[in-house]
C-alpha cells in the first residue's frame, strides 16, 4: 500500500476533520491531493504532530481531530503515546504511516524495520484502540471504525517506502499557520452568555 493511496481513500472525509500532519512526505502528499484550510502541515517539528493534535483535541472536544504521523516521528517521541493515553481524547485519531524508514531525511531504516511494533507500544501505553493494517481496504475499514467508536485510536498503516519527488509544501509556513488558526477560530462553537 502507498501512503498517498491511503490518504486518497479518506480524503473526502477529512473535510469534516481538523487535520495535523508531520513534516516531509506526508505533508507534501496530502497537499498534492488538494489543500484545505483545516489542514496544518507541522514542518520542522519531527515527533510532535501527535502532541499538537492532542492539544487541539482537548481544547475542541466537539471536533474530530486526525493526525497523520510517520514511524520515525513516533519513535522520536514515544512519550507522546503515553501522553495521548493519559488524557484519552475521544475525538483524536492518530494515523501512523510506517514505511520502516526515515524516508524524508535520507531513507535510513527505523526500528520498525527490525521488529518494533508501534501499535503494540501504543496499546501498552494505554491507547484503548489500536490496529495495524496493510491493505487499502483494511485501512478504510479501520478509519471508519475509529470514527464510529468515538474513542482515542492509533492506526499503524504499513506503507511502501516511496514518496513524492520533493518533501516540502508550496504553502508558506506562516500562511498555513494563520489560515489554520482562522479555521479553528471560525469553526469553533459560538458561546452564549
Amino acid at each position: 500500500m502507498k501512503r498517498i493511496d491511503a490518504m486518497k481513500t479518506i480524503y473526502d472525509d477529512l473535510e469534516r476533520c481538523v487535520v495535523v500532519t508531520i513534516m516531509g512526505a506526508v505533508a507534501a502528499e496530502l497537499q498534492s491531493l488538494g489543500h484545505r484550510a483545516n489542514f496544518f502541515y507541522l514542518q520542522h517539528a519531527m515527533g510532535l504532530a501527535s502532541s499538537m493534535g492532542l492539544g487541539i483535541a482537548l481544547s475542541r472536544p466537539e471536533a474530530q481531530v486526525v493526525v497523520f504521523d510517520g514511524d520515525g516521528s513516533v519513535l522520536m517521541n514515544l512519550g507522546g503515546l503515553t501522553t495521548l493515553a493519559r488524557y484519552r481524547p475521544r475525538n483524536l485519531l492518530h494515523i501512523v504511516f510506517d514505511n520502516e524508514s526515515l524516508l524524508s531525511v535520507g531513507g535510513f531504516p527505523t526500528a520498525t524495520s527490525t521488529g518494533s511494533d508501534i501499535a503494540a507500544v501504543a496499546a501498552a501505553s494505554g491507547v484503548p484502540r489500536t490496529a495495524t493494517v496493510r491493505t487499502l481496504e483494511d485501512f478504510r475499514k479501520a478509519f471508519d471504525d475509529a470514527l464510529a467508536a468515538k474513542d482515542l485510536t492509533t492506526i499503524v498503516a504499513k506503507v511502501e517506502a516511496v514518496g513524492p519527488s520533493g518533501y516540502v509544501t508550496d504553502l508558506s509556513l506562516l500562511e498555513n499557520r494563520y489560515q489554520f488558526q482562522r479555521y479553528l477560530r471560525d469553526s469553533a462553537p459560538r458561546r452564549t452568555t
